[in-house]
């Protein structure tokens, strides 16, 4: 036999040696089988974000006013904040009754507990970003405001703001008397969720407010976005903690809670203390 037909003569017997035993082959199916059987389950839970045919801003914010909210956070020197005050009490009070200025000084605080030497600003613009426009424009040009900028940045570490809308089923922040304290508390929430937490506490917010104690409930437009800011006016911090355990006891709060809980990604809580010149005392 030459050596050509020997090497014919063993190609097949080759070829059906790379057959896979049938262990291999079994092993091999079942997991094929187990991976469409976990894509399976996991369809199940995961979950469908339904499409939009409107903006966020659109389909929660307060369409019969077109008010636009600036909140600043600035963190300032310690051995500064009593001169801030100072300047602070002396400049924005002027801005806010200047009918100039489409704008109004809705509160301005010192953080008591949270994030230490730390003021918190909040400004309404009556006519939206038209009106931020014109406010920044007219500001610059009031020598006044900036000399208090100029000697305002020597006294700050950092600052930060975000530009708000306010959730249609909130009350307006309108000026109450004091003494009060103030809790803001911000909620990083889950990009896709914010119309979610809408339809929960546009239900939850009627659970807290028998004592008056809602001031305001924002959502972020320019800055961080997929925040959440409500602002609650207590008495003292016992009266907080009354009326926060009080909900407990209504019947539908604990699943409100429970629902909304898995939609936030960080949150934070800020007791806050009014300056003597802000509107809510």
């Amino acid at each position: 036999m030459s050596l050509l037909e020997f090497l014919s003569s063993q190609a097949k017997p080759m070829v059906h040696s790379l057959e896979l035993p049938q262990c291999v082959h079994e092993r091999l199916t079942s997991s094929s089988n187990r991976h469409r059987e976990d894509s399976w389950l996991k369809s199940l839970f995961v979950r469908k974000v339904d499409p939009r045919k409107d903006a966020h801003s659109n389909l929660l914010a307060k369409k019969e006013t077109s008010s636009l909210y600036k909140l600043q956070f600035h963190n300032v020197k310690p051995e500064c904040l009593e001169a801030y005050n100072k300047i602070c009490q002396e400049v924005l009070p002027k801005i806010h009754e200047d009918k100039r200025y489409p704008c109004a000084l809705v509160g301005t605080w010192n953080t008591w507990y949270g994030e230490q030497d730390q003021a918190v600003h909040l400004w309404r613009y009556e006519g939206g970003y038209p009106a931020l426009t014109e406010v920044m424009n007219k500001l610059r040009e009031n020598q006044e405001f900036v000399e208090f900028r100029k000697a305002r940045s020597n006294m700050l570490l950092s600052r930060r703001n975000q530009l708000l809308l306010e959730f249609s089923f909130w009350n307006e922040p309108v000026p109450r008397s004091g003494p009060n304290i103030y809790e803001l508390r911000s909620y990083q929430l889950r990009p896709g969720t914010m119309i979610e937490w809408g339809n929960y506490w546009a239900r939850a917010i009627r659970f807290r407010q028998d004592g008056s104690e809602a001031v305001g409930g924002f959502f972020s437009q320019i800055g961080q976005l997929y925040m959440v800011h409500h602002l609650w006016a207590y008495k003292d911090l016992q009266s907080r903690e009354d009326i926060r355990n009080a909900a407990w006891h209504k019947h539908g709060w604990e699943e409100l809670v429970y629902y909304t809980v898995p939609l936030i990604q960080e949150m934070e809580s800020r007791i806050m203390i009014p300056l003597k010149t802000s509107p809510l005392q």
